[in-house]
C-alpha cells in the first residue's frame, strides 16, 4: 500500500507548486523532496538529506510515522543549508 501512494506522490510532484517553507509531513511532500534531492550540488548538506530521507522511509515502511515525520523534518532543515550553492531555500515545493 505504502508503495502505491509514494508512486503516486512522485507523479504529484512534477505538477504541483509549493513555497520555501517547511513543507508537512506527508508521503507525498517527502517523494517531492526526495527528487529534489537529486538537483542539489553534492556536499554535506545533500549527504545530510539523503541520510534523514532514508530512515524517514525505513520508519514509514515499519509504520511509525511519528519517527517518520521526525526525519523527514531533520531532512527539509539540512536541504536548507548552503552547501556550496543552493539549498531547498531557492526551491520551489
Amino acid at each position: 500500500m505504502i508503495q502505491y501512494l509514494v508512486s503516486a506522490a512522485l507523479l504529484v510532484s512534477f505538477a504541483a507548486p509549493a513555497s520555501a517553507a517547511m513543507m508537512k509531513c506527508s508521503g507525498e511532500n517527502m517523494a517531492k523532496s526526495a527528487t529534489m534531492m537529486q538537483t542539489m550540488p553534492d556536499g554535506p548538506a545533500k549527504m545530510g538529506m539523503g541520510k534523514e530521507m532514508a530512515m524517514a522511509n525505513m520508519d514509514m515502511s515499519k509504520g511509525n510515522m511519528r519517527g517518520a515525520c521526525m526525519h523527514y523534518m531533520k531532512a527539509q532543515k539540512m536541504g536548507m543549508m548552503k552547501s556550496g550553492g543552493m539549498g531547498m531555500g531557492g526551491m520551489k515545493m
